[in-house]
């Protein structure tokens, strides 16, 4: 499971990258995320299609790495709901509405980090394109609402079983099952904002080995 990246976090990088707009993002974001950390998502605006041409399609909001249902009590569940299994994401409480409501979410990331175990040392490994561009995690969004205080958005990333993937079958323990998130192809980002509930598996694919370039720290 994927608990740290590397966040594109730029208003410029998020408009040449992403075709995003950002939207209240504040200048010192970190730029090493992990759970229950603030980071930029993006997603359709909630006026597109309202015909307003001053509306873009695309924009990057802050969320926080970890999906907050509208029913959490508090930010603590953040630490768990950071990825979301493919597998199970419909019938998971913490994500199911994310999933039946197709909140799906762009998570821009220059690399993320995977523990290495070949050696028998915990050895962190960054992962990253292999075209030097960065990644487009497929992801959903969700919000909340605390009892005082402002909506908070959030976000998840989706994950599928990577026992065969050539790369990403190295990383974590070796009695462990194998996962990767789930990289979109960049001509395939506005098929993923706009596609349906029913349609939503067809992006859970992995990733071509070749695309990928891991090196450990």
């Amino acid at each position: 499971m994927c608990s740290r990246y590397q966040s594109v976090r730029l208003d410029d990088d998020l408009k040449r990258f992403y075709k995003a707009v950002s939207t209240g993002l504040p200048p010192d974001l970190k730029p090493d995320v992990f759970p229950g950390y603030g980071a930029p998502f993006i997603r359709r605006p909630r006026e597109w299609g309202s015909g307003d041409e001053a509306v873009p399609a695309r924009e990057a909001r802050l969320g926080t790495f970890g999906l907050l249902p509208h029913w959490a009590k508090d930010t603590k569940l953040t630490k768990s709901t950071y990825n979301a299994r493919s597998e199970t994401v419909a019938a998971k409480p913490a994500f199911r509405d994310a999933w039946k409501s197709a909140k799906h979410c762009i998570i821009p990331a220059w690399a993320f980090y995977e523990p290495d175990w070949r050696t028998g040392k915990h050895i962190p490994t960054r992962i990253a394109r292999s075209d030097g561009r960065p990644l487009g995690i497929a992801g959903l969004w969700s919000w909340w609402k605390p009892l005082a205080g402002d909506e908070v958005l959030s976000f998840t990333m989706l994950t599928i079983n990577a026992d065969a993937h050539p790369v990403m079958c190295n990383y974590h323990r070796p009695d462990d099952e194998k996962r990767m998130i789930v990289l979109l192809r960049e001509e395939d980002y506005d098929a993923w904002l706009d596609a349906p509930p029913e349609r939503s598996m067809e992006f859970m694919r992995a990733c071509p080995p070749e695309d990928l370039v891991a090196v450990g720290e």
